[in-house]
């Protein structure tokens, strides 16, 4: 993992040195007095871990704290009305809005696009470098279709690459998971016809090897010849895991690079308004966009949000909070973006 440049640092810091004197406003962060609290999501850890430093760095008697509880247990508590925010890798159900609208004195909940990456597919097979995988191909894998790496789809997808007969160990996330949630989503949305499941964040295909948390499934790749996986690609980068090429809807094949997540989410429509949940086209994603990303959001109320509480989310938009995430791994909002998320971060009261 990348450590945190000298120059991020002094440019983050610089930018909240105003943040030192309580309930004084800052463009764009404003320091406060107090806590604020959050939970979910695994794979925004380390960015949000870096945020809350660098901000009470600047804002002393400001307190912020994250569990890392994963997406389905962060956005559970937060409904029942525990802590400020959840970290979650997918949006809201229609339902979980309803709950939402319920916990927030009848203001809507919003969701604010904060941190985007790459999700991997990470493997561990003896003797293979570069791996292409084609989204019919990781459909029948995950499903239990495609049993061996020297399988015929596979070998396809590599032209002139020889694969052991080695097993396919398929591992998945065993406590729901947002990244299941999205990964499930790109089956669904690019392969249809060999992925019969409905896109979930608990894992609907039988069969694989179920591992809690993104941290224990990276562990699990790496220790196990034959395995893939999928993974943020921040967790796959600390582990040093080979990653595959993932096909794209034009024919091409595509690494997961932050700028090539990047490209996919700046093609992809926010809903509406303060609301900024994002809707992938599979369809549109080609020409060097990574089809297979993940955005994580923070659920938060519109009203009634505690000045810690914007305070903080206001630099995680800012451009030296996103500057400070890209340097632990992720890739930066697209500018665009940034804006509409510092603008409906400001529209908090």
């Amino acid at each position: 993992m990348k450590k945190l440049t000298a120059a991020v640092a002094l440019a983050a810091l610089l930018s909240l040195t105003a943040c030192s004197d309580p309930e004084k406003k800052t463009d764009p962060v404003a320091c406060a007095s107090g806590s604020a609290a959050g939970q979910g999501s695994s794979a925004q850890a380390n960015a949000i871990n870096e945020w809350i430093k660098q901000y009470q760095i600047a804002c002393a008697q400001a307190a912020v704290a994250y569990a890392s509880v994963g997406s389905g247990t962060g956005v559970t508590s937060f409904l029942s009305g525990t802590g400020d925010f959840a970290g979650t890798d997918a949006a809201l159900s229609d339902a979980d809005r309803s709950a939402a609208a319920s916990r927030c004195g009848g203001s809507p909940a919003i969701h604010l696009p904060m941190v985007i990456g790459p999700i991997a597919l990470a493997v561990n097979v003896a003797g293979v470098g570069e791996l292409r995988l084609a989204p019919a191909t990781i459909a029948k894998i995950f499903s239990g279709r495609i049993t061996a790496w020297n399988d015929k789809a596979i070998a396809t997808d590599n032209p002139g690459v020889a694969f052991p007969a080695t097993p396919i160990r398929a591992v998945h996330r065993a406590d729901n998971s947002g990244t299941t949630s999205n990964f499930t989503r790109f089956l669904a949305g690019t392969a249809k016809a060999d992925w019969p499941f409905e896109p979930a964040g608990s894992w609907p295909a039988p069969g694989g090897v179920a591992v809690t948390g993104s941290d224990r499934l990276a562990a699990a790749i790496a220790r196990t010849d034959g395995a893939i996986g999928y993974v943020e690609a921040s967790y796959a980068r600390v582990n040093e895991l080979t990653t595959a090429l993932v096909g794209d809807s034009g024919g091409g094949f595509v690494a997961p690079t932050d700028a090539a997540a990047a490209d996919a989410v700046a093609a992809a429509r926010p809903a509406g308004g303060d609301d900024l949940r994002l809707d992938l086209n599979y369809d549109d994603l080609y020409g060097g966009a990574y089809p297979l990303v993940q955005v994580t959001y923070e659920v938060v109320c519109k009203a009634g949000a505690s000045a810690v509480t914007r305070g903080f989310l206001a630099y995680a938009a800012s451009p030296e909070g996103q500057a400070a995430a890209g340097a632990v791994g992720y890739a930066p909002l697209p500018a665009a973006l940034r804006e509409q998320v510092h603008a409906a971060v400001a529209g908090l009261r």
